[in-house]
């Protein structure tokens, strides 16, 4: 207490001021509605910055938590795009599916729908990949297409993906033919516009016209007989005395490859049994022969 009387003594006059000041306010503010209002105008301007301070600080040492809370919403949508996506691809796989009409030329023929995952068109050797594997039944030789044409034929075999020769791929040749015509030749890129590819090795004696159909030739067990490659445009190339080449226009757009179908041939194992039997059998003749 001694303490307390102490302390009231030494600043008796602070808080005499002080009183008195109040007291003139009080006074001054309820006499005068002028004055009430100024008063209450100040005194609101002050507890909005009083406010204001308070709610920034507040948010400030709220930040860790609400940005937790937005990483976590951000994982949330992500993971519900994704799922989204993979649906919207097996819807489109399925319809896919459903929209192949088979004729009794691809009997010996399934196929399995496949999405193009990388593609390149731009480069002197292109290459695409799909989203099917070995444990889809993919191998290695398989033929690819999609529902305008030929697009390549399968080269190496992961889990889930493949990787694809595409026809835009000097490495690629493929044995086509005019529709209509028993004359074939071989299809081969030659590395410039990714819209046009070049059908060499036809018999002089092929009679054609710009417009014509190119189509597979069916010599392989890779494609079936007769599938659309492209169209014949009115170029052609006298290279040799006895072959000419046409340019053909492809059918297949390559700067926008989706779905695409691997072709699995019930006939390739056969056909290849044989082949290495004629290999042998050659084998064995020049021995024969030595």
């Amino acid at each position: 207490m001694h303490e307390v009387f102490a302390f009231f003594a030494r600043n008796s006059k602070w808080l005499v001021f002080a009183f008195y000041l109040v007291l003139s306010v009080m006074l001054l503010a309820g006499g005068d509605p002028y004055h009430r209002h100024l008063y209450l105008t100040s005194a609101n301007s002050v507890s909005a910055s009083v406010y204001d301070v308070t709610s920034n600080a507040t948010a400030y040492f709220n930040l860790r938590e609400r940005n937790t809370e937005l990483n976590r919403r951000n994982a949330e949508l992500q993971s519900e795009v994704l799922a989204l996506r993979e649906q919207l691809l097996r819807i489109d796989e399925q319809q896919c599916r459903d929209t192949l009409v088979l004729d009794s030329g691809v009997a010996p023929f399934r196929f399995i729908v496949a999405h193009v995952i990388n593609n390149s068109v731009a480069r002197p050797f292109n290459y695409l990949t799909i989203n099917k594997g070995e444990k889809d039944g993919v191998r290695p030789e398989m033929g690819v297409i999609d529902a305008s044409g030929v697009v390549g034929i399968v080269s190496v075999v992961g889990s889930r993906s493949a990787r694809v020769i595409s026809l835009l791929n000097p490495n690629f040749r493929l044995s086509c033919k005019l529709k209509g015509s028993d004359n074939f030749g071989s299809l081969v890129w030659d590395g410039r516009d990714p819209g046009i590819a070049l059908l060499e090795e036809l018999p002089r004696h092929t009679v054609y016209s710009p417009g014509d159909t190119v189509i597979t030739s069916g010599y392989s067990a890779v494609f079936p007989a007769g599938l659309p490659v492209g169209i014949v445009m009115p170029d052609n190339y006298n290279d040799h005395e006895n072959f000419f080449t046409l340019k053909v226009r492809l059918l297949s757009d390559f700067t926008a490859l989706n779905n695409v179908q691997v072709v699995v041939s019930s006939l390739s194992a056969e056909a290849s049994s044989l082949e290495e039997g004629e290999d042998q059998d050659e084998e064995r003749a020049k021995k024969a022969f030595n």
